[in-house]
């Protein structure tokens, strides 16, 4: 009994009393003063706890106050801290079916509850609080298994969150089972355990620990390892006053000192505990200290201090109603008029003992029966908040995996619009790219070609003088007449990228008949197109000017007999094609004759065409070329051959 006693007191009452006046003044002060309901259900459950220590009625009131507070405002945290207090105030009252339903009732809601940083903490004190004092209602039944398995999750709890104080109180708890299971080994473990924690933490239950770990070391027969644990104990019980842990204390070092036969100091213990017990009333310790002392007197053949103690003790346990030390004292009383020889005396205390130890196995049946149907209602209870909770616990992986299909489609959707967005940005980027780089080849094949109309414009007003200086007037007219109606024609088209191939053969049958002018029909032309070519093929302006007039000056002219001009226009795998052909005296000749004006003059033209022919690549992805060839005829010349090829362009372009 006294190891049970120990066990609830390291757990529902670790602390002293001193001091909770006027923290539970300062607590009521301010639940007086407060406006927020939340804050006045935590006032009621921190008020409620804090009377564990003093008042179990007052404790159950404000838990109840908290509950309905909690209840109305739907929070949630607060509801489950007032069945964890008004639980604890059932365990004090012994109460242990309402306290295991307002435990079970406090787990679930703490587990239900979904968890925000700022409750996280709380909610998993809560869990752990609520597993250890299950564990002790299960351990008060007897039911070791149950106890165990509560105090490892709570203490497991513990350990996580790092609270090392409540999880040494676990671990002795741990360690009481064990021993009361006389597992004494894994007792001391656990005993261990938690006193290593307690001398960290200068925890006040420290000599409780050492206490127990000194009874192990008394039983196992070790009497100098139990004396200094039973030291260490005395003067951590001093330093922190325990009355019942300094009762207890006693009580075992005269245990202590009888196995030592040391009878003398035994007995001074005794009655130190005696006179400890007393100081507080504890009826409880009291009877314990009588029957150490009249079983000790019994075997030294003291009778009548035997008897005295004994009868002291029956008196006691008779007053508190404990069966299990009235048993102990008839058998003892028993044994010692049987001992003393009156059978008489002896025998009625054995009728005594065998009757209040049927009513002791009677309340140990009834009381488990009643464990037995409380554990099955537990087990029940707990069955169906499993189910509850796998119930939630699938409807909520139904939620998150409806929510990650949600996200993921979201995200697939916002990857996908993302994506269209860049490709029609990139789409948009790369089409003004292109149109400004279209739009850059034509200014750039415009500014070359019209680079072409002061050299052509040039070459025109030096043939007008030299025609002036060498014929007539009229013919000079007729000359200038042919000379505007080309110029009309070369600025009109100037402008445009493209002309149509009408406009461009009408352009050089224009300067090919004012170059016939100026030279006194020294040569013949013609201009031939293809009937493939549609009306709307269209070509750079002012493109093939240049090679004609290369032809006439420096073929045609320097030739002594008339020569002739061919210009063709032909369409070949999607190109425009134009050929020109002249007669003349060929490349090399021309360039002996007028080497220096002709290189000079060539290269001036040539360069802006490659250039425009370039540009006219860049902006067409087609090919356009130039190729220039010297013609013979069995080893003579014969004339000269310039093939140019153009990309197939409209005039709609």
């Amino acid at each position: 009994m006294r190891l049970k006693f120990v066990l609830y007191f390291l757990l529902v009452f670790s602390g002293t009393v001193s001091g909770q006046e006027p923290v539970l003044d300062s607590l009521i002060n301010r639940l007086d003063k407060s406006t927020s309901n939340l804050d006045k259900t935590k006032l009621f459950n921190t008020i409620s706890n804090q009377y564990k220590y003093s008042d179990p009625d007052k404790m159950l009131d404000f838990g109840n106050k908290a509950l309905d507070l909690a209840k109305e405002n739907n929070y949630k945290v607060e509801e489950g801290s007032a069945y964890l207090n008004m639980g604890t105030a059932y365990l004090i009252f012994g109460d242990y079916q309402k306290a295991l339903d307002h435990f079970v009732w406090a787990k679930t809601i703490f587990e239900g509850t979904i968890v925000l940083d700022a409750d996280e903490n709380k909610i998993s004190q809560g869990i752990a609080k609520t597993y250890g004092y299950m564990g002790i209602v299960f351990s008060e039944q007897s039911n070791y298994s149950k106890a165990l398995q509560y105090y490892f999750k709570s203490v497991k709890i513990y350990e996580e969150v790092n609270d090392e104080g409540q999880s040494s109180k676990i671990y002795n708890n741990i360690g009481v089972v064990y021993k009361s299971q006389l597992l004494d080994a894994k007792a001391f473990i656990y005993f261990t355990k938690a006193l290593k924690i307690q001398e960290k933490l200068q925890d006040p239950n420290i000599g409780i620990t050492l206490t127990n770990i000194a009874n192990i070391y008394l039983k196992d027969k070790k009497l100098d390892s139990a004396f200094e644990y039973y030291i260490l104990a005395k003067k951590n019980i001093e330093k922190y006053p325990n009355p019942r842990a300094l009762g207890e204390w006693y009580n075992n070092m005269g245990a202590y000192y009888k196995a030592r036969n040391q009878n003398h100091l035994a007995i001074e213990n005794w009655q130190n505990a005696m006179q400890t017990f007393e100081s507080f009333n504890d009826k409880f310790g009291l009877t314990d200290t009588y029957l150490h002392l009249a079983e000790f007197h019994f075997e030294q053949n003291n009778n009548n201090q035997a008897l005295e103690m004994a009868n002291k003790a029956l008196h006691l346990a008779t007053e508190i109603n404990v069966l299990e030390q009235k048993v102990i004292s008839e058998k003892l009383l028993s044994d010692i008029y049987a001992q003393h020889g009156n059978i008489t005396l002896a025998l009625a205390h054995y009728k005594k003992y065998s009757s209040v130890k049927d009513s002791l196995v009677k309340e140990n049946d009834i009381r488990k029966s009643v464990e037995a149907t409380m554990k099955y209602e537990f087990e029940k209870k707990e069955l169906l908040q499993k189910e509850e909770n796998d119930k939630r616990e699938l409807l909520l992986l139904e939620e998150a995996k409806s929510s990650r299909i949600q996200l993921f489609f979201g995200a697939f959707i916002l990857f996908l619009l993302f994506g269209i967005g860049v490709l029609i940005y990139n789409r948009n980027q790369l089409k003004r790219n292109l149109t400004l780089q279209k739009e850059l080849a034509v200014y750039e094949q415009k500014a070359l070609h019209l680079q072409m109309n002061p050299h052509f414009v040039f070459n025109c007003l030096g043939s007008i003088s030299s025609f002036i200086v060498q014929n007539s007037t009229d013919s000079a007219i007729k000359y200038l007449s042919k000379f505007s109606k080309l110029m009309r024609l070369t600025l009109e088209y100037s402008k445009e990228s493209l002309i149509p191939i009408d406009k461009e053969i009408e352009s050089l049958q224009n300067y090919l008949e004012l170059e016939q002018l100026r030279f006194n029909n020294k040569f013949n032309f013609r201009i031939k197109k293809d009937k493939e070519i549609e009306d709307d093929v269209a070509l750079p302006p002012l493109l093939i000017q240049p090679f004609i007039e290369n032809a006439i000056i420096h073929g045609v002219i320097p030739k002594k007999e008339i020569g002739t001009i061919t210009i063709e226009f032909s369409i070949a795998n999607e190109s425009l094609i134009c050929e020109i052909l002249d007669d003349g005296i060929g490349i090399n000749q021309s360039k002996q004759n007028k080497e220096n004006l002709v290189l000079a003059h060539k290269s001036m033209a040539l360069g802006i065409i490659e250039k425009r022919l370039e540009m006219i690549s860049a902006s067409t992805s087609k090919n356009a070329t130039i190729a220039i060839e010297e013609l013979t005829d069995k080893k003579q010349i014969i004339g000269t051959k310039v093939v140019l090829q153009l990309p197939l362009q409209y005039i709609d372009e």
